[in-house]
């Protein structure tokens, strides 16, 4: 006799049939598609795509063409297979063979250079439809029983859950936002648009995705970023809110995507102005949207990497807690809804603003503006260049000091500071309002980062670190 637990999930795999039958759809669409789309109509191929085949020393785009029609057909091919398995309880397996399709599909565009919009599009519409029917929207398998089981959600020593919808869902709009606009980008990449929207520099933005830089990368990377900000998304909204001990690989993976790629993003709004010689709106807009992300991430992996913690000292096997979740001792339940929507969110949103440190807002605006010194105080040169890469780390840092479980990275902005200080001392290429300025900024970057702003919460045994 199976158990009870046993039985709801296998009534919840038959009320969720209807995603594999999907994604058998989605895969017969894809099958089709090049058929019916086009793909190796030469009249599909816009007038930029010649100058990208040069540029880039492609094959031809009748080759890339005739790659994609292969991948397309062989991926639809493979979702038939993969959603017909899953149809039955003892295949659910196979729910991540259509997962790995969907993610290949993301990147097939871009390995392939795809020559017309629409083949490029239908594959990231579908990959990314493939990944949620696959491990979204039904239960993602693997998961250990025991850890489903439990109803727990707010982590021992913890007054909230880190995994709850309104720390993700901020995090889900601004991946989107962003997957939107990097998308653009890549479509002027791969020779799909003529034209890329810059409202502020003018043909800055087509100067840095064509630069060297750009070029030395061997696929278009503003798709990269596209692609990542896609996975971000998804990844955000897997599991519920006790995922920080359910799905500790994910929220290990979402901080993958967040933080470093975060720190990717910034590496390459530092070298715009320095390298390069200018900027690029839409990549500034991106940039700060996966800092805006910062904050609402580490908490749930600060959460999770005490789970793992915790599940050591408790003798479990952390390769299998890691991969299939678990449970832990003096977990709590939030009795609330997943997530209402009421004209109280709108109140919280207002009380969580008005809670930010008022020190660390300011210090993200004067990193903004030491970014701009070239545009508002007229600097070139060494100097110009030492405000702009200053800037972006004082602006990252303190909005990633928001995070109450981040709050002493506030004080790398102590460093920056006394570089600002010491800087017109032992570099050139500014004058002396300049200088002046660079001092000033430095000053109030010292006294500001000495605050520590309110903390709120509690967070077990990382309190004794928010100094």
């Amino acid at each position: 006799m199976a158990s009870p637990h046993m039985q709801m999930m296998y009534m919840h795999h038959l009320q969720k049939l209807w995603v594999h039958f999907a994604v058998i759809a989605l895969g017969a669409w894809l099958v089709a598609s090049p058929a019916m789309l086009g793909y190796l109509d030469p009249g599909s191929f816009g007038p930029q795509v010649a100058r990208v085949t040069a540029e880039r020393h492609l094959p031809p785009p009748i080759e890339r063409a005739q790659m994609i029609v292969y991948s397309d057909m062989a991926a639809g091919f493979l979702m038939i297979v993969f959603g017909s398995l899953s149809l039955s309880w003892r295949m659910r397996w196979a729910q991540w063979g259509t997962c790995f399709t969907g993610i290949w599909l993301l990147f097939a565009p871009l390995l392939f250079w795809a020559p017309d919009a629409a083949s490029a599009n239908n594959d990231w519409l579908i990959g990314a439809l493939a990944i949620a029917f696959s491990i979204l929207v039904p239960m993602m398998p693997g998961m250990s029983m025991e850890a489903m089981q439990s109803q727990e959600d707010i982590p021992p020593g913890w007054d909230y859950s880190p995994s709850s919808w309104s720390q993700r869902l901020p995090i889900i709009g601004l991946a989107l936002f962003s997957f939107l606009l990097a998308r653009q980008l890549t479509a002027y990449q791969l020779g799909h648009i003529s034209e890329v929207w810059d409202p502020f520099f003018g043909g800055g933005t087509a100067r840095i995705i064509t630069s060297n830089v750009s070029k030395a990368w061997p696929v278009a990377d503003a798709g990269l970023g596209a692609i990542s900000y896609l996975l971000e998304a998804l990844s955000g909204m897997m599991g519920g809110r006790a995922r920080w001990r359910t799905m500790p690989w994910m929220v290990g993976m979402f901080g993958v995507l967040v933080i470093p790629l975060g720190a990717v993003s910034i590496f390459f709004i530092i070298i715009q102005p320095i390298v390069i010689g200018t900027w690029c709106t839409l990549c500034l807009i991106t940039a700060a949207a996966m800092v805006i992300m910062l904050p609402y991430s580490f908490d749930e992996i600060v959460a999770m990497l005490q789970f793992l913690s915790r599940a050591r000292s408790e003798s479990q096997s952390l390769w299998h807690v890691f991969w299939r979740g678990g449970t832990v001792t003096g977990a709590s339940r939030d009795p609330s809804p997943p997530l209402e929507i009421g004209g109280w969110q709108a109140a919280r949103l207002l009380q969580q603003a008005r809670a930010l440190p008022k020190a660390l807002v300011v210090s993200a605006a004067l990193g903004v503006w030491l970014m701009f010194t070239r545009i508002t105080l007229d600097s070139s040169g060494t100097l110009a260049n030492s405000d702009h890469l200053t800037g972006a780390l004082v602006f990252t840092f303190s909005i990633a000091s928001f995070a109450e479980v981040a709050r002493p990275l506030r004080m790398i902005n102590f460093l920056f500071g006394i570089w600002l200080i010491a800087a017109p001392w032992f570099i050139g290429g500014g004058h002396w309002v300049a200088a002046g300025a660079d001092t000033v900024v430095g000053v109030l970057l010292l006294l500001l980062a000495v605050p520590r702003g309110q903390v709120r919460h509690h967070y077990d045994g990382w309190d004794r670190f928010l100094v």
